[in-house]
């Protein structure tokens, strides 16, 4: 048998090379998939009305119609010729059902996988591995604080999710960009099915979010519905994954060496996870965390005090440590947030720290992610 011509190796190679690319861009499909289907569940099961997925033959059959209709020929191809594609055609029907127009959401899918397609056509060769952790780190740095995050990382198949996003980063997709245009689609999944279900389209601000208003949480992406009650919750919330969490407890305790026990109750107390989420957002943007934690050894006032009192006062030591340069003095800190201070003060109820004053300049900006100096003393209009 005549060995092949340079140009049918060439050929195959191409052919190959372009399979591989089709075959990527459906697995982002999956991943886009996965995660709309997680915002639907999630906002169904805040209303207590989660659906069953349909019938899966039928949903076959009615969901090819949509995927040839609405999505390039090759990508809708590969997805029927899945073995996974009924589940995939449950996913979208009940999506459909819950509220979801199909026609307006799917082209903007197609241009996502389009993209991850010829991505994977151009760059190949190029080989990254990263694990789970990695990939929430990525969620906290691309995402904002809300339903789509959270849906993610509350979901069963968030496991799969991360493994996808390697496989996809590994064939040179850029991921964070498919998070991105994911997220837009997730909060139109979470929009609609919440109209179905005449659910409140944002989150009331929780008591949790309003009480962390100040230097606890200045500069940080807080959800608006945080929940600090719920330790496993508010750590998705803040996407911090359970072994950052380890990690940044150790980070704590190796500070005040001879005190872990006092560390502990820090990791221990309600406002630990939002210490984490400093941490986390500190080491994104390559400040040395070790180094300013290493003020809690050197100024241990904090130990001054009630000890049932200790987890709270170590948390907001940790706390002023961030927050002020290794070198610099301890007055040269935390200042004192007024609109912090009348939020929390046991003499002002909650519908009353926020008056006409007290209005954050840019609508629909929460409280603590405002930027702009501390408010001075003196009279108020």
């Amino acid at each position: 048998m005549a060995a092949p011509m340079p140009e049918d190796r060439a050929g195959e190679a191409f052919a190959e090379a372009a399979a591989e690319a089709v075959q990527t861009s459906v697995m982002a499909f999956r991943l886009v998939m996965a995660i709309a289907d997680a915002v639907r569940r999630q906002q169904q099961k805040k209303a207590g009305k989660e659906d069953e997925l349909p019938d899966a033959e039928k949903s076959a059959a009615e969901a090819s119609e949509e995927v040839k209709k609405l999505l390039p020929s090759d990508i809708s191809a590969a997805l029927l010729e899945g073995a996974d594609w009924p589940q995939l055609a449950q996913q979208l029907m009940a999506l459909k059902r819950a509220g979801v127009d199909l026609e307006t959401m799917l082209p903007r899918v197609g241009e996502i996988v389009v993209t991850v397609r010829d991505q994977v056509a151009a760059n190949a060769e190029r080989v990254a591995r990263e694990g789970t952790e990695e990939w929430a780190k990525a969620l906290r740095e691309t995402l904002p604080a809300g339903p789509v995050r959270e849906a993610i990382l509350s979901s069963p198949a968030w496991p799969e999710m991360a493994a996808t996003m390697s496989k996809l980063d590994a064939r040179g997709v850029d991921v964070r960009a498919i998070l991105a245009a994911a997220n837009e689609e997730g909060v139109g999944v979470d929009r609609a099915v919440a109209k179905v279900l005449a659910a409140a389209e944002v989150p009331t601000t929780s008591r949790d979010a309003k009480l962390s208003y100040g230097p606890m949480t200045t500069g940080l992406d807080i959800p608006k519905d945080l929940d600090l009650g719920d330790r496993e919750r508010a750590l998705r919330q803040l996407a911090i994954a359970p072994s950052e969490n380890q990690r940044f407890a150790r980070m704590v305790r190796e500070a005040v060496p001879g005190l872990e026990r006092e560390a502990d109750l820090g990791v221990a107390d309600h406002y630990w996870p939002l210490v984490a989420a400093r941490m986390a957002d500190m080491e994104s943007r390559g400040e040395p965390v070790a180094e300013y934690l290493a003020r809690l050894s050197k100024d241990t006032s904090w130990q001054e005090g009630p000890p049932s009192k200790m987890g709270r006062r170590m948390v907001k030591a940790a706390v002023d440590a961030l927050r002020t340069p290794p070198g610099a003095p301890a007055e040269s800190g935390v200042r004192v947030n007024t609109a912090a201070a009348r939020s929390t003060s046991p003499s002002v109820g909650p519908t009353k720290a926020a008056g006409k004053g007290a209005a954050p300049a840019t609508p629909g900006v929460a409280a603590h992610r405002e930027a702009g100096p501390v408010a001075k003393g003196g009279k108020t209009r």
